[in-house]
């Protein structure tokens, strides 16, 4: 049996195929409409004209594009040819790009016109013999080739373990490492999903998040097309039209990022959410305030869940009332199939409500990193669970709730950013002897990314010098919101820099903001 997730979620399309499958909320042209037939087809286009390339088998299609319909049906033909896709933020800059290339080596890359000249170099250069175009606005010479293919095309044969996607997710040394995905991890995880969320048949989603990451393109995409439902689509986050749409939708997912600026909208109601069924937040933690202020704002309860690149979705609260109540601060119950243990630092079981390292293992856990042996091994206990490098604990109610990170990652309105590489390009700078990057609680992001410089003796370093040098270097979420020079940095009596003191000093520095 054919187990390509793209010939399972092809499966569960409508019969109807003149159905609208995306409506476009906002972009170019907006709104279109886009029916069922429409992605069965242009899929097949793509597909075909990947064929037509004769690449070898499971080539990776690197991809960073702006979203777009087209670009999701890119990602659906790409797994319907049997090939691996790579997908890329959109906010990587140039250095970031030629390291995911180099590292990859990508058969295929595909970027907008207006990235063209810069990408095809890095591309050509390490041995990529195929740059095509895709921009928001339906051109590109993607679409142009695809235009000469055939509208039909059987899926590639695939097994579960096959692999599907690769997510490059940032590493503490400042490199990142290449999560594999098969097909069987994205389509369990799906499957699991599916039930556990209720998806009923007349479900809607509204579709506002990126798709270069697990939230956006595999939870909420896969979500809507394995129940055949409608979604409607912005390609850019707008709470005041995101709402307007809430009496034509039933499901929304986002990050907390997203609900806080919903709250900022005096229209937000229970009237105006009336229609909807379910919230589901993630990607970063939602706050207690949050939570607690969006339940008496609207009349419904945020679900929270729990997932990474690594493994998808791991944890949930419940959808159903049966299944328990959805408790604000926790990310729920360990989802049917997927163990989720806690461990101290010796490798043993904690008690019930005892703080420890979170481990995993499931049909939706990763293979491993590309090309890091070694880093995977490291990563997996002996008896096989993934160590996520979370910390957390589960309570006598089997309620899991993280509580903080063995690593030093920040997550700024959904996105991870790691200290050691922000810290790495600070250190560069002219003027600059040394850095520490922190997190610390911010009001719209979650947590904010803040640096401490130390200057090198002598040298008058400016907080907006730094971050104006940064937004050219390295993407824009990871960019602190905020600099503060000091004169050294606090230490232990091994060299350490004391982080956690850090957070102390500069804690509340959003909070007047």
């Amino acid at each position: 049996m054919n187990q390509n997730l793209f010939a399972a979620l092809r499966a569960a399309f409508p019969a109807d195929g003149s159905a609208t499958a995306i409506e476009t909320a906002d972009g170019p042209g907006a709104p279109l409409f886009y029916t069922w037939a429409d992605l069965d087809a242009a899929t097949a286009r793509i597909a075909n004209l990947l064929d037509s390339l004769d690449l070898p088998p499971e080539s990776c299609v690197a991809v960073q594009v702006d979203k777009s319909v087209e670009a999701l049906m890119l990602y659906l033909g790409v797994l319907r040819a049997g090939h691996v896709f790579l997908p890329l933020n959109t906010a990587y800059q140039a250095s970031e790009i030629e390291y995911f290339i180099g590292n990859a080596e990508p058969a295929v890359v595909v970027c907008p016109d207006v990235a063209f000249t810069w990408v095809s170099r890095l591309a050509f250069a390490a041995g990529t013999r195929h740059v095509f175009t895709l921009n928001d606005d339906r051109t590109g010479t993607l679409l142009e080739r695809a235009a000469f293919h055939a509208d039909t095309h059987t899926p590639a044969e695939k097994s579960a373990g096959d692999l599907a996607a690769i997510l490059y997710t940032s590493g503490t040394t400042g490199r990142s490492k290449g999560a594999m995905l098969s097909h069987g991890n994205l389509l369990s995880n799906a499957q699991v999903l599916k039930d556990y969320w209720g998806w009923q048949p007349d479900d809607v989603l509204i579709h506002a998040l990126p798709i270069f990451h697990v939230h956006g393109l595999f939870v909420a995409s896969h979500g809507a097309l394995l129940n055949g439902s409608k979604m409607i689509w912005f390609a850019k986050y707008d709470p005041k039209a995101v709402l307007a749409r809430f009496n034509e939708g039933t499901v929304f997912m986002g990050v907390p990022t997203l609900y806080v600026r919903l709250l900022g909208e005096a229209g937000l109601t229970r009237d105006a959410c009336a229609p909807m069924r379910l919230f589901i937040s993630g990607s970063a933690p939602l706050l207690i305030e949050t939570f607690s202020t969006w339940q008496a704002r609207t009349g419904h309860t945020i679900l929270e869940r729990y997932g990474m690149s690594e493994t998808i979705m791991l944890t949930s609260n419940p959808c159903q009332p049966e299944g328990g109540e959805r408790r604000g601060g926790t990310v729920g119950f360990p989802l049917p199939g997927v163990g989720v243990r806690i461990h101290d630092d010796a490798g043993e079981a904690v008690a019930a409500g005892e703080i420890g390292h979170i481990q995993v293992r499931g049909p939706n856990v990763f293979s491993g990193y590309w090309r890091m042996p070694e880093k995977t091994k490291e990563e997996f206990t002996a008896d096989g669970w993934f160590k996520t490098g979370d910390v957390g604990k589960i309570d006598a109610d089997g309620y899991v709730t993280i509580v903080g990170r063995s690593k030093d990652l920040v997550i700024t309105g959904g996105y991870n950013v790691y200290p050691a590489e922000v810290e790495g390009v600070i250190n560069e700078l002219p003027g600059v002897a040394e850095s520490a990057v922190i997190g610390v609680p911010h009001p719209d992001f979650g947590e904010g990314v803040v640096a401490v410089v130390v200057p090198r003796a002598g040298a008058k370093v400016m907080p907006e010098a730094i971050i104006a040098a940064l937004k050219g270097r390295i993407a824009n979420f990871k960019v602190p919101k905020a600099v503060f020079i000091t004169p050294e940095l606090p230490r232990n009596t091994m060299g350490k820099v004391q982080k956690n003191g850090l957070r102390q000093q500069h804690g509340a520095c959003f909070d007047a903001r």
